[in-house]
């Protein structure tokens, strides 16, 4: 756990990721899978921005690459790969939640489409530091 990509302390088990895959099973949602030689180099997907029933429109996503695979465009493929599944279950918004540090992921997202609508600072902790998170979205319909 290296990175603030992700607000977690600590790492994260593979019983934690089976309960979360099977959760967006449950849910319906999508998780696609990169890989590269029969290696898994990442992962994307979404679910429900917040459980109340004003929000059932709206869905957060994330991706996750291995180093090896950063800067390839394999992120930008599973992204754009997640937009029309969301469409196609009725979403009309994707939320980006991103380190407000992380200037690369920013822009990454921006360059697909997404904007930034809100700074949330010092929402997080990690580190011993006090994070800011970036909220961006992009409307599907």
């Amino acid at each position: 756990m290296t990175s603030s990509a992700v607000y977690c302390d600590n790492p994260v088990s593979l019983d934690d990721r089976r309960q979360w895959f099977e959760s967006r099973q449950t849910q319906g949602y999508p998780v696609l899978v990169a890989e590269d030689d029969g290696e898994v180099i990442g992962f994307a997907s979404f679910g429900d921005f917040r459980s109340y029933p004003g929000f059932r429109y709206t869905v957060e996503h994330s991706v996750h690459l291995a180093p090896q695979a950063r800067g390839k465009g394999i992120g930008t493929e599973l992204v754009k790969a997640l937009l029309p599944l969301a469409r196609q279950l009725g979403k009309h918004v994707m939320i980006a939640a991103v380190d407000g540090a992380n200037q690369g992921s920013i822009r990454f997202h921006q360059r697909l489409g997404f904007v930034e609508t809100a700074r949330m600072p010092q929402v997080g902790k990690k580190f011993g530091r006090w994070l800011d998170m970036v909220l961006l979205q992009i409307q599907l319909d």
